[in-house]
């Protein structure tokens, strides 16, 4: 009897040492389990709020004096076919004039870019994305590019009113029809080609795609930059790429 209390004794000090072992070893365990893995819904929705934050922060850029105007990236010169208007004016020493014209093109850009915002993000909450992560993966650019692939002919026709508007405000016509109009009466006698005397697609062109150019950068540096990712959604999508 004697005997068998002793063992007994002896296994109730030896088995809570074990059972400790055994608690150490579950608490320092790593946990199998982890954050669930991206969904390609949650993927598509960083891509749409990485856009949403892209255009946000280009126009801010873009529609401040200058925006356009003395940013090398995407300031608008004359249409090139137009550079013949520019010769005909410096010949008349009207080259001023003409610097004007290029002046009230970019004004109209920067002034167009101020009602961007929500044209942009209806046409970025309205695209149909089927796998979000190929364009996730898919490198610099990817997400804005998908946008220029899908809903530029949408944003062209919601955006020319914009452009049109801020073409008046700055009067752009009022400063380039008197020139362009005089050169192209002497393109009776030279023979040369008439210049379109309506600079509103050229402007709406220029400004879509320097807008485009911004919000690319932008989505760059949310891509790289984990500072930019500036909510959950986009720390946790951009943060799988592992910058």
């Amino acid at each position: 009897m004697i005997k068998v209390r002793n063992f007994l004794l002896t296994m109730i000090l030896i088995l809570p040492l074990g059972a400790c072992d055994v608690l150490e070893q579950a608490l320092v365990a790593p946990n199998p389990s982890g954050p669930a893995p991206l969904t390609n819904t949650e993927v598509i929705a960083g891509l749409r709020e990485a856009l949403t934050v892209g255009i946000n922060n280009a126009t801010k850029l873009t529609s401040a004096t200058d925006g356009f105007y003395k940013n090398a990236e995407i300031f608008i010169p004359l249409p090139e076919q137009a550079k013949v208007v520019q010769e005909y004016a410096n010949n008349l020493g009207l080259g001023g004039q003409v610097e004007n014209v290029v002046v009230a093109m970019n004004r109209a850009a920067e002034e167009a870019s101020k009602e961007a915002v929500p044209i942009f993000v209806d046409a970025i909450k309205g695209m149909s994305i089927g796998d979000g992560f190929a364009i996730l993966n898919g490198g610099d650019g990817a997400a804005t590019r998908f946008l220029i692939d899908k809903t530029t002919a949408q944003l062209k026709q919601a955006f020319m009113p914009k452009v049109k508007a801020a073409i008046d405000k700055v009067q752009l016509a009022q400063l380039w029809q008197p020139i362009v109009s005089k050169y192209n009466m002497t393109t009776t006698v030279t023979g040369k080609p008439r210049v379109q005397e309506d600079l509103s697609e050229y402007v709406l062109d220029r400004s879509i795609s320097g807008l485009f150019l911004m919000v690319e950068k932008e989505e760059n540096k949310i891509r790289k930059d984990p500072i930019a990712r500036v909510n959950d959604i986009l720390k946790r999508v951009f943060g799988s790429l592992g910058n």
